[in-house]
């Protein structure tokens, strides 16, 4: 603690990100990092802005985004008015927390969802209340109805989970809470789930947010975005051009939008990762392992006859790290990123030895 610090800094609990070890020969299934390269495309596209000499750096990214803007509005057949661009989904998050979500009545989420959001309640003294998952660890949409909320955000798959909340059940919610902004997370929707962007034209109320991180193998390069109605895409911009005008760097713009073009690449790889979660949950429920029905690319599951923080260190000795929550409902779950076959296939050896 400091003097110095301002007085929100006192209060504040910040989010603690998977962890990034420096180790020889690590299997890392811990972060939801996409196991497969990202699109060729992608790197040719930022090796030509590079250049030989790196001139081009010297000056400012276009600030809209509007390269990516026209890509991300080509994928989805909106227009351009309707999407924003930004520095990650969690910046995305961040401004769509404050110009979104900040009003008279509480903020609802589930009670276990991404745990960035209570952190940026705490930043922005935003209101908030959680909502609990059912004993399957669904969301039940109207237990969020019957509250009347200020706001509603949710991740979709939920994330530990991998949940998926049908679109129906979506635009339900929307329709019933006309007021209230529904902002839908969709990091990992590319693993087998319907995008709410299907949702946007009939409902003005209802915000998407999506990363390249996951789908695209882009978690390195730091670019997300959101698409809904031109006034929510508005505010969003109020926001970003309030506290910083070029959120893309020139490398980010060009590989992101090389990466959105080549749907060849992105369903070819997303199809890879949703053939081995199938694998590997199967092969996991041979183990005895209870599995929840997961549309991202992990699974969250647990053990009945064993310790899931002993699993986790077993594991880790044997070089394969996995995220285990210490927190209340899930502290005996595991949530195991799907990576390559073979890595699946060591981590089923490991566990085996283990159970």
């Amino acid at each position: 603690m400091s003097q110095f610090w301002s007085p929100v800094v006192h209060t504040l609990s910040p989010y603690t990100p998977g962890e990034q070890p420096k180790i020889d020969g690590l299997i890392k299934l811990n972060t939801n990092e996409n196991p497969y390269p990202p699109s060729p495309h992608a790197v040719a596209a930022m090796q030509a802005e590079l250049g030989v000499d790196g001139d081009r750096l010297k000056l400012y990214p276009e600030p809209t985004g509007l390269m990516l803007r026209e890509a991300l509005a080509d994928h989805f057949g909106i227009t351009t008015d309707r999407v924003f661009v930004g520095n990650s989904s969690d910046e995305v998050l961040a401004h769509t927390f404050i110009g979104l979500l900040n009003h008279a009545r509480p903020l609802l989420f589930p009670d276990i969802t991404y745990s960035f959001y209570p952190v940026y309640c705490g930043l922005y003294g935003i209101a908030f209340e959680r909502v609990p998952l059912d004993d399957r660890f669904a969301i039940r949409v109207d237990d969020y109805i019957e509250r009347q909320p200020g706001a509603v955000i949710f991740p979709n798959p939920n994330a530990p989970t991998g949940r998926l909340l049908p679109l129906a059940d979506i635009a339900r919610l929307a329709a019933a809470l006309p007021d209230a902004p529904v902002v839908i997370d969709e990091a990992y929707i590319d693993f087998g789930g319907e995008s709410a962007v299907a949702l946007i034209d009939a409902h003005p109320n209802v915000l998407v947010t999506q990363t390249l991180s996951k789908s695209r193998s882009l978690a390195g390069l730091r670019v997300g975005f959101a698409v809904g109605q031109p006034a929510l895409i508005e505010g969003l911009n109020r926001v970003k051009d309030s506290f910083n005008s070029y959120p893309l760097d020139r490398l980010a713009l060009v590989g992101a939008t090389a990466a959105v073009r080549d749907r060849e690449w992105f369903d070819q790889t997303r199809r890879r990762v949703m053939a081995s979660r199938e694998r590997l949950a199967g092969e996991l429920a041979g183990l005895g392992f209870e599995v929840l029905p997961s549309a991202a690319n992990f699974l969250f599951v647990r053990h009945p006859r064993h310790d899931a923080a002993a699993l986790s260190a077993g594991l880790r000795e044997r070089r394969i790290l996995v995220r285990h929550f210490r927190a209340p409902r899930i502290d005996q779950f595991l949530r195991i990123t799907v990576g390559t076959n073979p890595q699946c296939d060591a981590l089923v050896e490991a566990l085996q030895e283990l159970v």
